[in-house]
């Protein structure tokens, strides 16, 4: 008989639910399957023992920390919340976790927990993932760690870190067929009705907001007129032309006050016009290409797949509005 592994989940005030129910649901299926106790399930707080989620539901954990409470966690993961990485955890709390991440055989996050673990210092020299939307600000806080803002789950050593929200079923389905095999965790993504291996990373799902001009007027000017001509010769040559400006000159200015090459911005510029023509459902990749200023559909494939993920026409299939 296999002894039940304990999977502990710590769950704070605000906690996003489904970064809580979403791995336990898991892990529970799992025991469904088969017929056994093969994990064994528990939530655990800082403070009062009933919890407030995002969204106003409350739990109620099975201990706090502080509490006598013997049982060695297996896995521990920090589930994250909309408000996690403005929190500065209690030093009672980060002692907490880093005893615990010794003891443990595997230590997580979910979403923004990763924020969590980074301030208890357990993510130091670790490649990790976390929610897109929060990725650039944890590398910037913590230099540190390496960030990668793609992935949907990144295992590092006894580390396991989840991207967004659902991306904790994604980890927790990994873990299984990590402890249990491909068959029993390939059963459970059958009755969740999930992909066992979910194509593509994360960035597929980021929002695509128009890159706000920046730096003196002159360059905003030329940000606004390339965002508005994705499809025109947008080399430095001709935008440091339209600026009056040397091509070298332009470009040193250009980094300086807008924080990253003309070529790099011009890029993401036309990768973010051809997903709103992809969303549209009326374009081919081909014609995207040439709207956006691609040299052809290959060239579009490419850049498009480095940036979102997948390539343009399943980001099409996926996203399109018809």
């Amino acid at each position: 008989m296999t002894k039940p592994r304990t999977v502990t989940i710590l769950a704070l005030p605000g906690v996003q639910l489904l970064d809580v129910s979403g791995p336990l649901d898991v892990f529970a299926q799992a025991n469904v399957e088969a017929a056994a106790e093969l994990y064994r399930l528990r939530i655990v707080t800082h403070g009062p023992r009933e919890i407030t989620s995002s969204s106003g539901l409350r739990l109620l954990a099975d201990t706090v920390i502080g509490d006598k409470d013997g049982t060695p966690s297996h896995t521990l993961l920090v589930a994250g919340g909309p408000t996690a990485a403005d929190r500065v955890p209690p030093p009672a709390l980060l002692d907490w976790l880093r005893q615990q991440a010794r003891a443990a055989r595997r230590y997580g996050s979910v979403c923004t927990g990763a924020f969590v673990l980074a301030a208890a210092g357990l993510l130091d020299g670790k490649r990790i993932t976390t929610h897109w939307s929060g990725a650039q600000r944890l590398a910037e806080r913590y230099p540190e760690v390496q960030v990668d803002a793609d992935a949907i789950h990144v295992r590092d050593g006894k580390l396991r870190t989840a991207a967004g929200v659902t991306a904790g079923l994604d980890l927790a389905l990994a873990l299984v067929e990590e402890d249990f095999g491909r068959e029993l965790a390939m059963k459970v993504a059958a009755q969740l009705v999930m992909f066992f291996k979910r194509p593509g990373g994360q960035l597929q799902f980021s929002q695509r907001g128009d890159i706000a001009p920046a730096g003196r007027s002159i360059l905003q000017e030329i940000q606004r007129w390339a965002a508005a001509h994705p499809a025109a010769d947008l080399s430095v040559g001709n935008l440091a032309k339209r600026a009056g400006l040397s091509s070298r000159h332009f470009a040193r200015l250009f980094l300086h006050e807008v924080g990253t090459t003309p070529a790099a911005w011009v890029e993401e510029v036309r990768i973010g016009a051809a997903r709103r023509h992809l969303e549209t459902g009326t374009k081919t990749p081909k014609q995207v290409a040439g709207l956006c200023g691609f040299a052809n559909a290959d060239t579009l494939r490419r850049t498009f797949a480095r940036h979102v993920g997948v390539t343009p026409a399943e980001y099409r299939k996926r996203f399109a509005s018809t």
